[in-house]
């Protein structure tokens, strides 16, 4: 078996034969261990591995089940954890020398949730210095690589949770995403990342990036598995229509900048992808999804979380790490107060772009995976790439609006390509409710399927 093909049920399938007992937990962190030793140290995807823990762990969990205690879809299931995402004892280091050997008292609250489903940790990702890129390029413990084609970028910055996935080394990973940092990279990678609306998903014992847009959620191989999870993250049972038609639903496009500029092969899938899917629904509208590019809070907010360390020790921190921070410094307490009610507003007025339509569909990135050496053989080159990738994701963010970025094709390389769906603002899980369901529908239409490596 070659290296990084193991594990490539979906996180579904393995549920159900632990709770039939055709699989052991014990079994699913075996393989995955597997995988790990396997594929690690050619993508790079994890810089902490709790191997003995899991298998203690996956033999509780299978005492739990074998006893009559299944504690739902998730019990028994090794999942991993971006490494901004405290865990009690483990240390988390943001990919950065600054934390290399920060280890956490408590677990974040997603972590506490995801322990009481009774699943399994696996370990910790790689990712982007303290989160702050969309290439995964920089990291203390080195760059990450796309299981898909090892020469091109993850992208980022959750670019070792969505590679761990798509190797088959976990079933699921928790990432994060401030511009795009669970979509961009599932996009690439090609499986699904789903970012939660805005507050959906507690942050609390997350190092931020940017208070205002951080998000957390997960990346998985199919859409079902992230309705699972979103589940166990945030209290909602999945909703009873996942697996409903979508006659009832009008689809939106908006073809202002979100179309623009993109890769030939890219608005080849997308512009498939939409049909097949316009088949189905009661109606496809072009929409206009108005683009804030106003990034006051956030470059204030990223600034601000590091204090003084980047006077004091600018040496742990990789040098364009620290010029991305350093650009927040002109950035009053004044211009940061008047940029996050500008924010506010922007965010209230989210609702109108839904007026007509139902959810918006886009392109998760303008153009496929670049190379790592492209990239890296001028430094100056890399800001600018990433902020191309993140071009599209970035809008749900400030609109803090559920999003999700799922398999739609490939290159003619053999790189995959994301489709973007952007559900509307409204409480109760409606945003999710409705990228969810018409996610699930594309995956039926089979236009869908997750990218073997």
């Amino acid at each position: 078996m070659r290296p990084g093909a193991r594990n490539l049920r979906s996180l579904a399938e393995a549920s159900g034969q632990v709770r039939r007992r055709e699989l052991s937990p014990l079994d699913l962190v075996q393989e995955c261990l597997e995988a790990i030793e396997e594929s690690n140290p050619r993508l790079n995807a994890f810089i902490t591995v709790t191997g003995d823990a899991a298998i203690a762990d996956a033999r509780k969990a299978e005492q739990e089940i074998s006893g009559g205690h299944w504690r739902g879809p998730l019990h028994g299931i090794p999942f991993g954890l971006k490494d901004v995402i405290d865990t009690a004892g483990v240390r988390t280091t943001a990919a950065s020398a600054v934390f290399r050997d920060r280890v956490p008292a408590k677990d974040a609250e997603l972590v506490v949730r995801l322990k009481a489903a009774g699943a399994v940790l696996l370990g910790k990702q790689n990712l982007h210095e303290f989160a702050y890129g969309g290439s995964s390029l920089i990291s203390h413990f080195g760059p990450m690589r796309n299981p898909v084609q090892p020469e091109f970028i993850t992208g980022g910055s959750s670019g070792g949770s969505a590679a761990a996935v798509a190797a088959g080394m976990c079933y699921a990973s928790i990432g994060t995403d401030t511009a795009g940092s669970i979509r961009e990279p599932a996009a690439l990678c090609g499986v699904v990342g789903l970012k939660p609306a805005y507050g959906a998903v507690s942050t609390e014992g997350i190092i931020p990036l940017s208070v205002s847009f951080d998000h957390a959620g997960p990346i998985t191989r199919t859409v079902e598995d992230a309705a699972m999870v979103l589940d166990v993250l945030t209290d909602r049972h999945r909703p009873s229509n996942l697996h409903a038609g979508i006659d009832d639903l009008v689809l939106g496009v908006p073809r202002k900048v979100f179309f623009e500029g993109l890769d030939s092969e890219i608005s080849a899938a997308v512009e498939d992808a939409i049909g097949q899917l316009a088949k189905v629904a009661k109606d496809v509208r072009e929409v206009d999804f108005p683009v804030d590019e106003d990034r006051t809070v956030f470059r204030f907010e990223t600034r601000a979380y590091h204090g003084d360390k980047v006077e004091r020790c600018p040496e742990l921190y990789d040098p364009e790490t620290l010029r991305r921070l350093k650009s927040g410094d002109p950035v009053s307490p004044a211009e940061y107060r008047q940029a996050l009610a500008r924010l506010e507003k922007v965010r209230r007025a989210s609702g109108e772009i839904f007026r007509d339509v139902d959810v918006v569909l886009t392109p998760t990135t303008p153009v496929p995976a670049p190379r790592i050496a492209d990239l890296l053989q001028d430094i100056s080159r890399l800001r600018p790439a990433e902020l191309v990738l993140l071009r599209n994701t970035r809008p749900a963010n400030v609109a803090g609006l559920a999003a999700i970025s799922l398999p739609c094709g490939r290159t003619a390389q053999g790189l995959p390509i994301g489709l973007q769906i952007i559900g509307p603002p409204g409480g109760q899980g409606q945003g999710e409710e409705k990228v969810l369901r018409v996610a699930a529908m594309y995956e039926r239409l089979g236009g869908s399927a997750p990218v073997k490596p």
